[in-house]
This record gives structure tokens, sequence and C-alpha cells, in this order.
């Protein structure tokens, strides 16, 4: 934080925190502002081209040790430039309202140990060597050495003067480095400043000089993006900082290369294309990313929207699996009957293996019987010998005869699995025989005269007799016949029915010939209609022309009249006969156009009446085409 300057002037130099803050009412001085001695002349170079502008980095916070002379922080006192603070110049003393008193405790003993010692490490630390006791007996070359060291420390372009008098020097630098109580400075404290009068405030100017130095050197090592430092700048930055700091470098080196009578900045330009290249690689990246997952998208877009839609496909399944639950549901009945047959077997062959065990026990009874009955028996060696010679036969034959029920057995197992194909061979054809009875709908009841035959057939494989396999009427003489007979009637219903067909599509093309003829007489009669009507017209034209003409005629006659009138007034008698004559002749002119317009009248109404009579006469002849049509 920063107390704001008395005078008006803000320095790049920050403050310590232990400052006291200004009162917000304080009032400006008259006077004006601290008086700056003026920018010292800078040296003519060797080079002929002559930079026109100051630099631009006047805070010396953000100065770097990486750049050429200009702006550069110099290593010894022999290159270094001149400040811009005026080292002579006196300024004028603030006024009595902006008077700010120290609130440290700088009388305090403990207050100034402390400040000796951080004083003390402070200078250890930057390699200014001064032992504690210099220190705590300070004298004027030492203390002037201690505060020229923290001077250029803060401000390495001061203009230190160091064979000028100290006092004049130290109060203007104070105040350029805007101390805020260096108008309580009394330069004569200078001459002994570890008397007790003086030793408090200049100690406490040492100390707030470390701790702005502190400050400066954290703030230096900070890092922060306002030093402005190009090899600090990470690859991907966004602070507007950065961008300025890049901008100053690149300018820096420009003018460097312009300052050298080069006008192509290639290298410079190179370079900040490739930190910004830099900058933009992740970028660049994420966006080739991005417009590789659009187009994928896109893709896939395009893909869904060619593709049915997924309710239809889904229906479409839905449908395929309706039809195949149907066909399984069909299987499985099928299924059930064959299960009950089997299980019908089943029983059968246990029954039958139960009675076979019966027998066998029988069997067996009457072995143990016979064979107590030889042992009772008292036989000679011969019919001994006889009877193993028969055993043995009987052994051979028995062995031969097990041989053959094997053989039997393995031949029977084998028809056993033909007659199950077979019989699933012929339940399938039977099933294919009910399919097609209930596709030409000959499940009973029949049409006559078959209304008595059942024609199904049912396959019963567990039934002993082969006369029960097949269940229902008799093959050869009733379902044969009957269906050969089905078949010739059908054959028959189906030759009716082409000849049928055959007599409509003649009587249809006949009615459509028909149809054309009428519409080619309704044509005939439409012209002769309009002919007609043109006739009618042409007499109306000529009757209107005539009662025009009639019409003018009589007007001229009675003008004509008139002018008789005008005459027979004019000259008597005479005229009298021919005003008659005239007058005849009106008379039977009009009598004329009576007679024209009773027989053009006539001739409208005779035209007329033709006219309805043919409509009559052919919307007769539509309507009897239409019940013909209607009843074929």
């Amino acid at each position: 934080m920063q107390p704001s300057d008395p005078h008006g002037i803000r320095s790049g130099i920050p403050v310590p925190a232990t400052v006291k803050k200004p009162t917000p009412n304080m009032r400006m001085s008259l006077a004006g502002p601290a008086i700056r001695a003026p920018y010292l002349t800078p040296s003519v170079p060797t080079n002929p081209r002559q930079s026109m502008m100051r630099s631009q980095n006047v805070n010396p916070l953000l100065q770097s040790t990486t750049k050429p002379n200009y702006g550069r922080t110099p290593l010894n006192n022999s290159t270094r430039r001149g400040s811009v603070w005026g080292g002579g110049a006196t300024l004028a003393p603030p006024s009595s309202s902006q008077t700010l008193k120290d609130t440290r405790p700088l009388r305090d003993r403990q207050y100034q140990t402390k400040m000796r010692q951080e004083i003390f490490s402070y200078l250890q630390s930057s390699g200014f060597e001064i032992s504690m006791a210099s220190l705590a007996n300070i004298q004027g070359k030492d203390y002037r050495a201690i505060f020229d060291f923290l001077l250029l420390t803060l401000d390495p372009s001061h203009p230190l003067n160091e064979n000028g008098r100290f006092e004049d020097e130290f109060v203007p630098a104070l105040k350029a480095l805007r101390y805020p109580f260096a108008h309580q400075i009394d330069n004569k404290w200078l001459a002994a400043p570890a008397s007790m009068h003086s030793w408090p405030s200049l100690l406490g100017v040492l100390h707030w000089l470390v701790e702005l130095c502190k400050l400066r050197g954290h703030y230096m090592s900070s890092g922060h993006p306002t030093l402005q430092i190009p090899s600090d700048i990470p690859e991907e930055f966004d602070d507007p900082c950065d961008h300025r700091a890049l901008a100053f470098d690149y300018c820096e080196q420009a003018y460097t290369v312009w300052l050298d009578l080069i006008d192509d900045f290639v290298e410079p330009n190179q370079y900040l294309e490739d930190r910004y290249a830099r900058k933009n690689e992740r970028v660049q990246i994420d966006l080739e990313e991005q417009t590789n997952h659009l187009a994928q998208a896109k893709v896939e877009l395009a893909k869904l929207k060619s593709s049915a839609a997924p309710l239809a496909k889904l229906q479409n399944e839905n449908g395929l699996l309706t039809a195949d639950s149907e066909k399984f549901q069909k299987i499985l009945q099928q299924y059930e009957g064959r299960k009950k047959k089997l299980i019908d077997t089943i029983a059968y062959e246990k029954a039958e293996l139960a009675t076979g065990g019966v027998r066998l026990e029988q069997l067996k009874q009457e072995q143990d019987k016979l064979t107590e009955i030889v042992k009772t028996q008292n036989l000679s060696p011969e019919e001994v010998i006889r009877m193993n010679t028969d055993h043995e036969m009987l052994s051979r034959n028995l062995e031969d005869l097990k041989q053959k029920l094997s053989e039997t057995h393995k031949s029977i197992m084998t028809l056993e699995v033909s007659v199950t194909h077979r019989a699933e061979a012929a339940e399938e054809a039977l099933d294919a025989y009910t399919n097609l009875l209930s596709s030409l709908e000959l499940f009973p009841p029949l049409p006559p005269p078959f209304e008595d035959i059942d024609l199904t057939l049912e396959l019963n494989t567990a039934a002993a007799n082969p006369q029960h396999l097949l269940s229902g009427a008799d093959i050869r003489k009733i379902i044969k016949p009957t269906l050969s007979a089905v078949a010739e009637s059908k054959r028959s219903e189906r030759a009716s029915l082409e000849s049928e067909r055959i007599k409509v599509d003649n009587e249809l093309d006949q009615l459509t010939l028909e149809c054309e003829n009428v519409e080619e007489e309704i044509n005939e009669l439409e012209k002769k209609v309009a002919a007609l009507n043109e006739q009618a017209d042409d007499l109306r034209d000529a009757a209107q022309q005539e009662a025009l003409v009639a019409n003018g005629e009589a007007a001229r006659l009675e003008r004509d009249l008139a002018h008789a009138r005008t005459a027979a007034l004019a000259n008597g008698m005479g005229v009298k006969s021919r005003l008659q004559a005239l007058q005849f002749d009106y008379r039977e002119q009009i009598e004329k156009v009576s007679r024209l317009k009773e027989e053009t009248v006539r001739a409208i109404i005779k035209n007329s009446h033709e006219i309805a009579i043919f409509k009559d006469e052919v919307s007769r002849h539509l309507r009897e085409l239409r019940d013909f049509a209607e009843g074929g």
C-alpha cells in the first residue's frame, strides 16, 4: 500500500505498511508541486541513427538486467545513468495543513533495538559489511554509506554526488523517495547522527528504507506479470501484462535492430510468431480434436437421418416376433399332440414289459422245478453225457437264438427309428392335408351331396393294429372318390364361371360399343342443335335488321308525311291525295313489319320446341342406357 504524496507526485516504489496514511481532508499546497531538477542531457552515441523517444519504462522496479545499456540497471557507479530526480534542487516545504506526524515510537529503546536488528540483518544478508557496535554508535560516514547503499538498492540510477555535501543530498533524496516525514528531518543532525536527539529519526529513516528494500526484493523475486520479464512468461498465458511484456520485448529488439540501420525485423518477427505459436499450440490441438468430434457427430447424425426410424424398425421386429410366436404356438400344439401319443405308447410298452417280466418269472420257476426233478432222478453216466451233450447243444442253440434275438432287437430298433421318421413324415403330410382342407373349406359339414362325409384323418402311432393307425373314413373308397368328385365339381364350376365371365365380357364389350354409338349420336345431335341455334341466331339477327330497316322506313315516311302535311297546308287540297297515298304506304309498311315479327316469333317458337323435343329424346336415350347398364 502506498501513501498519497502530499505534493501530488507518484512513484513506482512501494511504501512500507508501517507508514501512516494521510487524512482524507488534506489540502493541497498553494505553492504547487515540488521543483524537480531537469533531466540530464544524454551522451551522444556513435550510432548515426538516434532514438527519438525516451524509454517509457521509468519504473526502476521494472528494469531488467538482460537488456542493453538503455533502461539497464548499471553494475557499477561508473556506468550509472542520470536519475530523473534532481539532486541539488530545493523542494517547496509542505503547508501546515499537510504536515504529518510520525506515529512510530522512535524514542522507545525496545523499538530502536528492533529496528537496529532488522537493519543489521538486512545489511548482512545484502552483503554490506558492518558490525552491530558500529550500528549502535554510528558515525557520519557509516550512516552515509548505509544510506547510499539503500538508496542505490531502491533506485540504482539515482544521481549521487560522492564529492558533494551529504546534507545537500539527504533530504532531497528522501523527498524523491517520498519519505512521508522528510519535512521533520534537520540537516544539522547529520553532523552527529548518533546523538540522542537526532538518532531516533535517522534510525527511523534507515528502517523505512530497509523495509522499502525488502518490499522491492520481494516484488522482484515474486515473478509477478507486472515485472514484464519475457523469460518468466509461461507457454500458455492470457494475462494482459504478459502480452504487454512480449510487445515491449519485441519493440526493444526491433528498436535495437533499427538503431543498427536495419529496417527488416526478421528475427524479432520470427521470435514473436514462434512464441504465440507455442501459446496457441494446445488450443489448436483442442480445436482439431473438437473438429474431428464434430465431423464424427455429423457423420453419425447423417447416418441416423438416413436410416429408418427406430420405431418403424421395432414395429417390424414386433410383427416378425408376433408371427414367430403364432408359429411357435402351432408347433407347441403339434408337439403336445405328439407328447400325448408318446405317453400312450410308453404306457403300452410298460404294460408289455410288465407282462414279459411276469412270464420270465414263470419260466424261472419252471426251470427251478425241472432242476429239482432232474436231481431227484437217478441217471446213468451215458444219460448224463447225453444230457450234457444235449445241454451243450441247447446252450449253443440258445446262444444262437440270443444272437438272433439281439440282431432282431437291433433290426427292431432300426425299424422303430424308421417307423418314427415315417410317422413324423406321415404327421407332417397329415398336417399339410388338414391345412389344405382348411384352406379349401372342406371341413364338415361339406356342401351337398357330400354333407354326410367327413374328410378329416387322424394318425395314431400307438395303435397295435396297423389298420388302426389312421382313423377316419376309408381313403380309397370314400376320401379319394369324394375329393375327385369335389375337384370335378370345382372344375365344372370354374368352367361355368369362366364361360359366364366370357359372356359378361362380351356383353360388356357390346354395351361399350353401344355406348360409343350413343355418344356418337349424341355428338351428332349436339352438332345439329348447334346448327339450329346458329340458324335461330341468324333469323333473330335478320328479323332485328328488318325491324331496324322498317323502323327507319317508318321514320322516313313520318318525315315525308310531315313534309306532305306542311306542303298540303302550303299548297292546299292538291296534296290530300298524296297524303292518303303516303298513309296507305305507311300502313302497308306497318303490316309488313308486324308480319315479319310474327314470322320471326313463330320460327323461334318452332326451333325452341324442336330443341326441347330433341333434349327430351336424348335424355330418354341416356336413361335407357343407364338402366340397361345398371340392369346388366
